[in-house]
C-alpha cells in the first residue's frame, strides 16, 4: 500500500477499555481503537493518521459475492415444485381407483397434499411423500364424478389436472379385478381366468390397491395340484389373511361363473368362502375346457324344466279331531252334527237332535262372546250352580258339560268322576209299557 501524502494529526486524549479518545486540529473527536496506535502511545502523544482506499480488494470481493448468489440461484431459484399429474387407474360400481407419479418437491418443503371430489376436500393423503395412489369407494353407481390433487408447499400451491369419470352401471362387469388364492381344481381355475378375460376383467396372484375379490377354495396356502402332509399344520396363506385385514369379500369360483352367465355384477353372498354354492352350475364359455354337456328337457336347469316345490303335509288326524279343532280356533266353525259317531243315526225330525241343535247355537254364541277379546279374561263368566238330578228328556245346561237324557236300551256305565266333583246325581230310572226298568243314554258333547 503506497504512503499518502495527506494525513490527519490528533492528540492522544483518555485511553479507556480497549478505545482512545482522539483530538483534532479543529476540536474533532473521534473514537479510535487503542490497538491500532502505534506502540508506546500513551495520553498526550500526537500521532498522524492516513486513510486510503484499496480497490484491488474491492474487486475481488466484489466477484466472491456474486459467484455465491448464482450458487444460491441455481439451487433454490431455477426448480420449483411440480404439480400432481392424476391419472385413472381403476373403475368399479362404487370405487374409482386414481393414481399419481411421486411429488416433486425441489427445495420447498411439504405442507398437504389432499384429494377433492367435485370442488370438496375429501381427505389428506397419508404419506404424500411415498404413497402414489388411493381409492374412492363408497360411491354411487352410474354417477359423474371429478376428482383433483392440490399440493401446498412452502414455494406456493399446486393443483393437479382435473380428472371426470363416471363409474360403472350393474351390467359392466369390466371393473372386477380378481385375486386368485388357492384353487385346488386346477381345471376351474383356468375356465374362471377364461370367464374373467371374457367379460374383460382382470387378475393377479398378489393383492393390489385396485382388487375387488379374492377368490379361492380354500384359505390354506398349499399351491394347487399338491397335497400337504398330515403332519404339517395348514396355515392361511399370506394373500388370504391380507385380504381379510382390507376388508376384501372372499368368494369361490362360482361366483365368476354367475356373473359372467348373468352378465351382470351378481350378490356375493351365496358364493362366500364355506357357504354352498346354488345349483345348477352356470353355464361355462364357449372357449372353456370340457364344454357343459347339453341338457335334456327334464333336467334341472333344462329348457323344460320347473322348480320342484316341497310337497305340501297332508292332515292325517281323524275328522273329529279336525272338527274340535277348528271350532277351538274359530269358535263360529262349530261341526256337524254327524260328525260323532253318537249321531250318525240321529234324523232331522228328532225333537232330542234339534234340541242338542239349540244348545250348539247357545254354546257357540257364548264361545264367540269369551273369544271377542283374545288373550284376556271374559269377567261376566260365573261358575254354574249345582242342579237337581235329571228327569227323562231333560237337558243340564252347564258351560262344561251337557247331558241329554232318552229312552233308550243301553245300559248306563257307572257316573264318571267328573259328575260327583260337580254334584249331580245319576238319572232315575223309567218304566216302559211292559214293566221293565229302562234308563237314559248320555251324550257328551266336545266344546
Amino acid at each position: 500500500m503506497a504512503a499518502s501524502q495527506e494525513s490527519f494529526m490528533f492528540t492522544v486524549g483518555k485511553l479507556d477499555a480497549g478505545m482512545a479518545i482522539l483530538l483534532g486540529e479543529r476540536a474533532h473527536l473521534i473514537e479510535f481503537p487503542s490497538i491500532l496506535l502505534p506502540p508506546g502511545a500513551t495520553t498526550g502523544s500526537i500521532v498522524n493518521i492516513a486513510v486510503h482506499q484499496n480497490h484491488a480488494e474491492e474487486k475481488r470481493r466484489d466477484a466472491e459475492f456474486w459467484t455465491l448468489q448464482d450458487e444460491i440461484l441455481e439451487e433454490f431459484g431455477v426448480r420449483t415444485p411440480s404439480a400432481p399429474e392424476l391419472q385413472l387407474r381403476h373403475v368399479t360400481q362404487t370405487s374409482i381407483t386414481l393414481e399419481w407419479p411421486l411429488i416433486e418437491l425441489a427445495t420447498a418443503k411439504l405442507r398437504s397434499l389432499d384429494f377433492y371430489r367435485n370442488g370438496q376436500r375429501l381427505a389428506p393423503i397419508p404419506s404424500p411423500l411415498t404413497n402414489t395412489s388411493s381409492k374412492i369407494s363408497a360411491l354411487e353407481p352410474n354417477t359423474e364424478y371429478t376428482f383433483q390433487l392440490i399440493l401446498r408447499t412452502t414455494a406456493g400451491t399446486y393443483p393437479s389436472n382435473l380428472i371426470r369419470v363416471r363409474t360403472h352401471t350393474m351390467n359392466d362387469t369390466s371393473g372386477i379385478s380378481v385375486c386368485f388364492g388357492n384353487v385346488q381344481d386346477s381345471v376351474m381355475l383356468e375356465n374362471a381366468k377364461m370367464a374373467l378375460r371374457d367379460m374383460k376383467a382382470k387378475w393377479s396372484d398378489k393383492i393390489q390397491i385396485d382388487t375387488t375379490h379374492f377368490v379361492c377354495t380354500t384359505p390354506a396356502a398349499t399351491p394347487s395340484g399338491s397335497s400337504p402332509s398330515r403332519s404339517s399344520p395348514i396355515a392361511p396363506g399370506v394373500e388370504y389373511q391380507r385380504a381379510l385385514q382390507l376388508s376384501i369379500p372372499i368368494v369361490q369360483p362360482h361366483w365368476i361363473f354367475a356373473c359372467h352367465t348373468e352378465r351382470k355384477l351378481v350378490s356375493i353372498a351365496a358364493y362366500n368362502l364355506g357357504a354352498t354354492p346354488p345349483t345348477p352350475a352356470p353355464a361355462r364359455p364357449q372357449s372353456m375346457s370340457q364344454p357343459a354337456a347339453p341338457r335334456s328337457p327334464t333336467s334341472p336347469g333344462g329348457a323344460g324344466s320347473r322348480q320342484s316345490m316341497p310337497p305340501l303335509a297332508r292332515n292325517t288326524s281323524p275328522p273329529v279331531a279336525q272338527a274340535q279343532a277348528a271350532s277351538f280356533v274359530n269358535p263360529s266353525a262349530t261341526p256337524p252334527l254327524a260328525s260323532t259317531p253318537e249321531h250318525a243315526n240321529e234324523s232331522v225330525d228328532d225333537p232330542d237332535a234339534e234340541e242338542v241343535k239349540l244348545e250348539r247355537v247357545a254354546l257357540t254364541s257364548v264361545m264367540e262372546k269369551r273369544m271377542s277379546r283374545p288373550g284376556t279374561m271374559n269377567r261376566e263368566f260365573k261358575f254354574p250352580t249345582p242342579v237337581s238330578s235329571p228327569t227323562v228328556g231333560e237337558t243340564l245346561d252347564m258351560p262344561s258339560i251337557h247331558r241329554v237324557v232318552t229312552p233308550s236300551n243301553i245300559e248306563v256305565p257307572p257316573p264318571p268322576p267328573m259328575e260327583k266333583e260337580l254334584g249331580v246325581s245319576p238319572p232315575r230310572s223309567a218304566r216302559s209299557d211292559e214293566g221293565e226298568e229302562e234308563l237314559g243314554d248320555t251324550v257328551d258333547i266336545p266344546l
